[in-house]
Protein backbone atom coordinates (compact mmCIF):
# COMPACT_ATOMS: atom_id res chain seq x y z
CA UNK A 1 0.00 0.00 0.00
CA UNK A 2 1.24 3.52 -1.06
CA UNK A 3 0.69 6.85 0.50
CA UNK A 4 -1.81 6.98 -2.85
CA UNK A 5 -3.89 4.27 -1.15
CA UNK A 6 -3.44 5.72 2.14
CA UNK A 7 -4.92 9.02 0.65
CA UNK A 8 -7.93 7.26 -1.04
CA UNK A 9 -8.46 5.20 2.17
CA UNK A 10 -8.47 8.51 4.02
CA UNK A 11 -11.01 9.93 1.76
CA UNK A 12 -13.52 7.19 1.36
CA UNK A 13 -13.26 7.40 5.31
CA UNK A 14 -14.33 10.25 5.73
CA UNK A 15 -17.03 10.35 2.79
CA UNK A 16 -17.43 6.89 1.61
CA UNK A 17 -20.30 8.68 -0.91
CA UNK A 18 -16.81 10.99 -2.34
CA UNK A 19 -17.11 10.41 -6.17
CA UNK A 20 -14.35 8.78 -8.07
CA UNK A 21 -13.87 12.11 -10.00
CA UNK A 22 -12.73 13.99 -7.11
CA UNK A 23 -10.82 11.24 -5.66
CA UNK A 24 -9.03 11.60 -8.79
CA UNK A 25 -9.15 15.01 -8.33
CA UNK A 26 -7.23 14.95 -4.78
CA UNK A 27 -4.62 11.84 -5.42
CA UNK A 28 -3.81 13.59 -9.29
CA UNK A 29 -4.74 10.14 -10.90
CA UNK A 30 -7.61 9.21 -13.72
CA UNK A 31 -10.80 7.70 -12.54
CA UNK A 32 -10.06 4.46 -14.01
CA UNK A 33 -7.20 4.22 -11.93
CA UNK A 34 -8.82 5.17 -8.79
CA UNK A 35 -11.53 2.91 -9.11
CA UNK A 36 -8.85 -0.09 -9.57
CA UNK A 37 -7.05 0.92 -6.65
CA UNK A 38 -10.62 0.97 -4.70
CA UNK A 39 -11.13 -2.90 -6.43
CA UNK A 40 -7.92 -3.86 -5.13
CA UNK A 41 -8.23 -2.78 -1.63
CA UNK A 42 -11.65 -4.29 -1.69
CA UNK A 43 -10.31 -7.59 -2.52
CA UNK A 44 -7.29 -7.37 -0.84
CA UNK A 45 -9.82 -7.07 2.61
CA UNK A 46 -8.58 -3.40 3.45
CA UNK A 47 -11.90 -1.71 2.87
CA UNK A 48 -14.65 -4.05 4.78
CA UNK A 49 -17.63 -2.22 3.51
CA UNK A 50 -19.20 1.13 3.09
CA UNK A 51 -21.44 2.67 5.41
CA UNK A 52 -23.73 5.04 6.69
CA UNK A 53 -23.26 6.59 10.50
CA UNK A 54 -26.94 6.60 12.00
CA UNK A 55 -27.73 9.05 14.83
CA UNK A 56 -28.67 6.71 17.74
CA UNK A 57 -31.07 9.40 19.22
CA UNK A 58 -32.95 10.46 15.73
CA UNK A 59 -34.32 7.18 15.77
CA UNK A 60 -35.25 6.11 19.13
CA UNK A 61 -32.37 4.79 21.03
CA UNK A 62 -31.53 7.20 23.65
CA UNK A 63 -29.51 4.28 26.10
CA UNK A 64 -26.23 3.78 24.92
CA UNK A 65 -23.98 1.75 26.95
CA UNK A 66 -21.04 -0.60 27.60
CA UNK A 67 -20.90 -3.86 29.00
CA UNK A 68 -18.82 -5.58 30.65
CA UNK A 69 -18.75 -9.16 30.69
CA UNK A 70 -17.14 -12.28 32.60
CA UNK A 71 -17.30 -15.34 29.87
CA UNK A 72 -15.39 -18.03 30.17
CA UNK A 73 -13.69 -19.94 27.52
CA UNK A 74 -15.82 -22.22 27.42
CA UNK A 75 -19.07 -20.50 27.27
CA UNK A 76 -17.68 -18.38 24.07
CA UNK A 77 -19.02 -20.52 21.66
CA UNK A 78 -22.45 -20.27 22.68
CA UNK A 79 -22.37 -16.33 23.60
CA UNK A 80 -20.60 -15.56 20.41
CA UNK A 81 -23.66 -17.41 18.62
CA UNK A 82 -26.03 -15.51 21.16
CA UNK A 83 -24.71 -12.22 21.01
CA UNK A 84 -24.76 -12.40 17.17
CA UNK A 85 -28.35 -12.43 17.00
CA UNK A 86 -28.84 -9.13 19.09
CA UNK A 87 -28.94 -6.22 16.89
CA UNK A 88 -28.76 -3.59 20.25
CA UNK A 89 -25.23 -5.00 20.71
CA UNK A 90 -23.29 -2.54 18.30
CA UNK A 91 -19.76 -3.97 19.11
CA UNK A 92 -18.26 -6.86 20.62
CA UNK A 93 -14.85 -6.89 21.53
CA UNK A 94 -13.00 -10.24 23.43
CA UNK A 95 -10.16 -7.95 25.74
CA UNK A 96 -8.09 -8.18 28.76
CA UNK A 97 -8.88 -7.55 32.40
CA UNK A 98 -11.39 -8.02 34.90
CA UNK A 99 -13.87 -8.46 31.79
CA UNK A 100 -13.45 -10.86 29.13
CA UNK A 101 -16.28 -9.36 26.67
CA UNK A 102 -16.86 -5.51 26.30
CA UNK A 103 -20.37 -4.88 24.47
CA UNK A 104 -21.31 -1.63 23.21
CA UNK A 105 -25.02 -1.66 22.92
CA UNK A 106 -27.92 0.46 22.18
CA UNK A 107 -31.46 0.83 23.48
CA UNK A 108 -35.16 2.70 23.57
CA UNK A 109 -35.04 2.55 27.07
CA UNK A 110 -33.50 1.40 30.46
CA UNK A 111 -35.90 -1.37 30.89
CA UNK A 112 -34.90 -2.76 27.48
CA UNK A 113 -31.42 -2.24 28.49
CA UNK A 114 -31.61 -3.93 32.01
CA UNK A 115 -33.90 -7.11 30.07
CA UNK A 116 -30.66 -7.70 28.20
CA UNK A 117 -28.52 -7.23 31.04
CA UNK A 118 -30.77 -10.51 33.21
CA UNK A 119 -30.15 -12.67 30.03
CA UNK A 120 -26.60 -11.78 29.27
CA UNK A 121 -25.71 -12.84 33.06
CA UNK A 122 -26.57 -16.20 32.26
CA UNK A 123 -23.14 -16.33 30.94
CA UNK A 124 -20.98 -14.61 33.57
CA UNK A 125 -20.79 -11.55 36.14
CA UNK A 126 -21.66 -7.79 34.34
CA UNK A 127 -20.34 -4.61 34.93
CA UNK A 128 -22.46 -1.62 33.07
CA UNK A 129 -22.03 1.85 32.09
CA UNK A 130 -24.30 4.26 30.43
CA UNK A 131 -22.82 6.96 28.51
CA UNK A 132 -24.22 10.73 29.16
CA UNK A 133 -22.49 12.33 26.23
CA UNK A 134 -20.15 11.39 23.66
CA UNK A 135 -16.98 13.95 22.75
CA UNK A 136 -15.79 11.72 20.28
CA UNK A 137 -18.16 9.78 17.94
CA UNK A 138 -16.82 6.59 15.56
CA UNK A 139 -14.36 7.41 13.34
CA UNK A 140 -11.88 6.15 10.88
CA UNK A 141 -8.45 5.02 11.43
CA UNK A 142 -5.46 6.92 10.48
CA UNK A 143 -3.76 5.52 7.57
CA UNK A 144 -1.69 8.86 6.78
CA UNK A 145 0.94 7.82 9.62
CA UNK A 146 -0.51 11.00 11.85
Amino acid sequence: MDDTDKKILQLLQENARISLKTIAEKTFLSSPAVSARIEKLERDGVITGYHAQVDPLKVGYHILAFIGLEVTAEEKPDFYAYVDQIPNVLECCCVTGEYSMILKTAFESTMDLDVFIGELQRFGRTSTRIVFSTHVGPRGVSVQGE
